[in-house]
């Protein structure tokens, strides 16, 4: 598997991608964007304000480390009241599709929305969960620029 490293601006380009898939694609209806920590947050502030619709931030851990992953768990909750709103779940990447699965689940069970889009910026192609919006299928392991010391030789 190809490392590949995206800098601030290549991020920046992606983001704004994929706001306008969202746009293109749904336009005004979606009223709020639910952003997985970690690497939803950054793109879901960009694709909230580019919406003009509130946000908020669900916390799902799934990694232990570098490659290792684990079952999603649900680390803190959303604040904002989602029922019969029409919700997008944002996240960096769709890898096996585990963490939104998780995210949806959890979401209909609790409040009730009137309908829950996803997006991300990369979806692996073996992913078993296909977001509504994506800007690339990509194979390769994808190191955004806050990840950087993580993925190098000082990083745990």
């Amino acid at each position: 598997m190809d490392k590949r490293i995206i800098t601030w601006q290549e991020f920046g380009d992606y983001s704004e991608k994929l706001a306008q898939l969202v746009i293109d694609g749904k336009g005004q209806g979606i009223d709020i964007v639910i952003g997985i920590a970690r690497g939803g947050l950054p793109l879901s502030m960009v694709v909230s304000d580019r919406l003009r619709v509130p946000i908020d931030f669900i916390n799902i851990k799934s990694y232990k480390g570098i490659g290792l992953r684990e079952s999603p768990q649900i680390l803190s909750i959303l604040y904002e009241n989602l029922s019969g709103k029409v919700t997008l779940l944002v996240d960096d990447i769709v890898d096996e599709g585990d963490t939104m699965k998780v995210a949806i689940e959890h979401i209909q069970s609790t409040f009730k929305p009137k309908q829950i889009l996803t997006a991300a910026l990369f979806t692996k192609p073996w992913s078993k969960f296909k977001p509504n919006f994506s800007v690339e299928v990509s194979s390769d392991w994808i190191v955004f620029p806050w990840e950087k010391n993580e993925f190098s030789a000082g990083g745990k």
